[in-house]
């Protein structure tokens, strides 16, 4: 359904179903589609009030019929996930498209939402399905496991999957290190076993010299 042409167009072929795409990233279509606005990062009661609370939120529109669509979205790079029954976690404005298999929520991150100034809440895609996501540049793949944790710079962060658990660490960055920091700031130390995609390219954040 899923398949990329180049590393910043997602093509996707639809026979009579449906995709929720970011609201805009549609470029190309043909054969029948119909298109219906949606709001995105929750889905549900529950998902409306996070909304409304935290600012997480998107606008996705779903696409449904017989043919292909092209997607994309500022010339950032796709990154296709396949979903085996595991959650994705990702920042709501690096989601591009979900297929209709996968479902949305919202999750509590704490100090990593308020450190990149996204929020205490994240979204979460779940289900057995595709995902595309997006990056500032080509995605790096990182793997953690038990024996290896991994420390990522927040406005490097994409998305994770897996069994990992996330704590904070403050007062010390990668370029503090390097003698360039100039205030306190945060890293993100996820342990267990799963993977985190991250971007060669920087965020703005609100949590010092990152």
């Amino acid at each position: 359904m899923f398949r990329l042409q180049g590393s910043k167009v997602l093509a996707v072929d639809m026979t009579d179903d449906a995709v929720k795409a970011k609201n805009g990233s549609m470029v190309a279509y043909d054969g029948r589609m119909t298109f219906k606005k949606l709001s995105g990062g929750g889905e549900g009661l529950r998902g409306m009030v996070t909304r409304r609370l935290t600012g997480e939120q998107m606008t996705v529109t779903e696409v449904r019929g017989h043919g292909t669509c092209w997607l994309a979205d500022r010339a950032s790079e796709i990154n296709l996930v396949v979903l085996r029954g595991d959650k994705l976690y990702v920042e709501s404005g690096n989601l591009l498209a979900t297929d209709s298999r996968l479902r949305t929520g919202t999750t509590f991150t704490g100090l990593r939402g308020a450190s990149q100034g996204t929020g205490l809440f994240t979204t979460t895609v779940e289900g057995h399905g595709q995902a595309a996501i997006l990056s500032d540049g080509p995605a790096v793949v990182l793997r953690v496991t038990p024996q290896y944790p991994l420390a990522v710079d927040p406005g490097a962060y994409v998305a994770h999957q897996g069994e990992l658990r996330q704590s904070f660490q403050s007062g010390v960055t990668f370029r503090t290190l390097l003698g360039e920091g100039g205030g306190e700031a945060f890293q993100i130390r996820f342990e267990g076993d799963g993977l985190v995609y991250v971007q060669p390219s920087e965020r703005n954040t609100i949590a010092g010299d990152l």
